[in-house]
């Protein structure tokens, strides 16, 4: 038999015996994957309102959300068009890209291994993964969950995605059978941007190497393995990966916007190279049932969920995205939340958690530049039953701001602030935007959610800022 058609049988093989095993999975267990509870029609009220207002100021073509709710999935239904040109409705049932949110899926995998003793996150991941080089330091999966593997980012700033097409990584239209092998030929002979621990760098990239160290802990290809260990026991039956050769019911189309505001095509992308960190396809309910599974400890033992809910701090004590292992950290008006947002080609998406009230949102749509991540935290409010936090400004002395000014960065993204006469501004993308003071170290902008609190050291020198966002923590270090 011709070597080709063996793989062939053999993948075959191996989709007859998911496809098995998913159908008495679902026959022996109860509960998991349905819907069991009702959404208040007050709250449903208030989300659908909220979402008309979103979708017509983003123009947003397509968007389908999930509501978690004392830890059960209660709702869920699709707004606008998945497909414009043939005028096919969202529904809750849609496929959206997850972009980033694929790296929380990745990580519960990579944790469940660690769970039965088959991945020491701290062993060199050459153990697990031959194929990625040695490096001049040793890096574990530990350090790669959480950012401080060292490994770079795109070489090109991904956004917009017009401009990033001249990266032919992040533009990549090559289509891979093996997207963990051809993934790591993008980035694993360059040397690493800092020593393992030291340094804080989100990298989409790393989590193709944990993919690769899934593979060889666990003795099967990655896809297979996230689905047996995660999707499966959750009852994810709609989550796979981004495969545009394949012919994927309910997957929507995907698109952007051009400079003049009008909704086009998104640009093209095969994202078969990196699913690991930006690959996987869900619909709203699918993500729903991952945090409920999440919340329930069906996945991982709680133990290990703190674990993975715990910030990873490198040592150089710089900026870096308050991150624990596969997940973002942050809060909403004092209550802690946990997530991850997602953005790429054809999408813009967040999945939003409230741990103590056993709470979530799934915000998925099928454009990317809707601003998912900034608007899940309106809806996780409505679920919550919790008005937005009303920010009072007040008078403070303007020389105080003189402390402030000057530049705050983490990796390339950088905040200049500046005193014009008793007003406080910063600079972000070439724009000038004045903040408001509602204590002497907390300010807030208007017209946006997103608030900023500048860290003091011991002798009250400013060394840093927080800069609270749609929920999640980004800690920015002040340079010269």
């Amino acid at each position: 038999m011709p070597q080709g058609t063996h793989r062939i049988n053999a993948k075959r093989c191996r989709q007859l015996a998911a496809t098995l095993m998913l159908t008495i999975y679902l026959s022996a267990v109860s509960g998991a994957p349905a819907q069991t509870r009702k959404l208040s029609d007050e709250s449903q009220a208030k989300i659908e309102a909220a979402i008309a207002t979103f979708m017509a100021t983003n123009k947003v073509p397509g968007l389908s959300v999930a509501v978690v709710q004392d830890g059960e999935f209660v709702w869920s239904r699709g707004f606008g068009m998945a497909d414009l040109e043939n005028s096919i409705p969202a529904t809750s049932q849609t496929l959206y890209r997850l972009g980033s949110i694929s790296k929380p899926l990745t990580a519960t995998a990579a944790m469940k291994l660690w769970e039965s003793g088959q991945l020491d996150l701290d062993s060199p991941v050459q153990k697990y993964c031959p194929a990625f080089p040695q490096k001049p330091w040793p890096l574990t999966t530990r350090q790669l969950l959480g950012h401080l593997g060292g490994i770079r980012y795109y070489n090109v700033p991904e956004v917009p995605y017009s401009v990033s097409q001249s990266d032919p990584e992040v533009g990549n239209t090559r289509h891979f059978e093996d997207g963990i092998q051809g993934g790591l030929k993008f980035f694993a002979a360059d040397p690493l941007v800092a020593q393992p621990g030291t340094h804080f760098t989100y990298s989409t990239q790393g989590y193709t190497v944990i993919g690769c160290a899934i593979e060889g802990a666990s003795g099967k290809p990655y896809a297979d393995y996230v689905r047996d260990s995660v999707l499966v026991p959750a009852g994810m039956l709609q989550t796979r990966p981004d495969d545009r050769i394949a012919v994927i019911p309910s997957r929507t189309r995907f698109y952007s916007r051009d400079k003049s505001g009008a909704v086009v095509n998104a640009e093209f992308l095969d994202a078969s190279y990196k699913v690991p960190g930006g690959g996987w396809l869900a619909s709203a309910p699918d993500m729903a049932r991952f945090a409920v599974a999440i919340l329930a400890d069906h996945l991982v033992k709680r133990t290990t969920r703190d674990l993975m809910w715990t910030e990873q701090i490198p040592t150089d004590g710089l900026g870096r995205m308050a991150y624990g292992l596969g997940w973002q950290f942050g809060a909403i008006d004092g209550i802690r939340d946990v997530g991850h947002g997602g953005s790429q080609q054809g999408t813009s998406a967040m999945l939003l958690i409230a741990p103590a009230a056993r709470a979530g949102v799934v915000v998925l749509t099928n454009s990317d530049t809707a601003g998912a991540s900034g608007f899940a935290p309106q809806l996780l409010r409505a679920v919550l039953g919790t008005p937005p936090k009303d920010h009072q400004e007040i008078t403070v002395d303007p020389s105080l701001y003189d402390a402030y000014v000057g530049g705050y960065q983490m990796n390339d993204f950088r905040l200049t602030f500046t005193r014009e006469g008793d007003r406080l501004f910063v600079e972000v993308s070439g724009q000038k935007i004045q903040v408001f003071p509602e204590s002497v170290r907390d300010y807030f902008f208007k017209g946006f959610e997103a608030q900023i609190t500048f860290v003091t050291s011991s002798d009250g020198r400013v060394t840093g800022l927080v800069l609270h966002e749609a929920g999640i923590d980004t800690h920015l270090t002040r340079v010269k």
